[in-house]
């Protein structure tokens, strides 16, 4: 029996920017992921939530729980709803983490959903979710300064 770890979702891509602008652009939250967002996500403790759908659909809140200027970032989840899978807590406590690495004029990201493994109940659904906003909206915003959040 293969008692192989489960790996953490995870997904690395390089842009055209700064790690100064890198970082900028992922605090600007509702202007690459959801539209519907409320509070702040620009330094440690700013809490914010984002919401999909319906009001009472599904949401997820975050704490901003560690932040290296133009190196990391890391969001906790502190409460969610993830209304299409039966364990709507599923993302509660795990954590969001943006590592950023410059060289030769680009930047590296490197993006971590910390709890969310193969085996979790929403990997089939959020992998492409997470894949296409950042690979596409994220990079979108980043380089062209509009990305197109849900």
């Amino acid at each position: 029996m293969n008692m192989k770890e489960q790996q953490d979702f995870s997904y690395s891509l390089t842009v055209n920017a700064s790690p100064k602008e890198v970082m900028e652009k992922i605090g600007q939250v509702n202007s690459w992921w959801a539209k519907n967002f409320k509070g702040k996500a620009g330094k440690v403790n700013d809490e914010f939530s984002v919401y999909f759908g319906k009001p009472g659909d599904t949401f997820v809140n975050f704490k901003i729980s560690e932040m290296i200027p133009e190196k990391k970032i890391s969001w906790l989840v502190t409460d969610c709803n993830l209304h299409w899978i039966n364990d709507t807590k599923e993302w509660k406590n795990n954590e969001i983490i943006w590592n950023l690495n410059q060289m030769n004029g680009k930047t590296t990201i490197d993006f971590v959903h910390k709890g969310m493994t193969s085996e979790s109940e929403c990997y089939e659904s959020c992998k492409p979710g997470w894949t296409h906003h950042i690979k596409d909206s994220l990079v979108k915003l980043i380089e062209e300064d509009t990305g197109f959040p849900e």
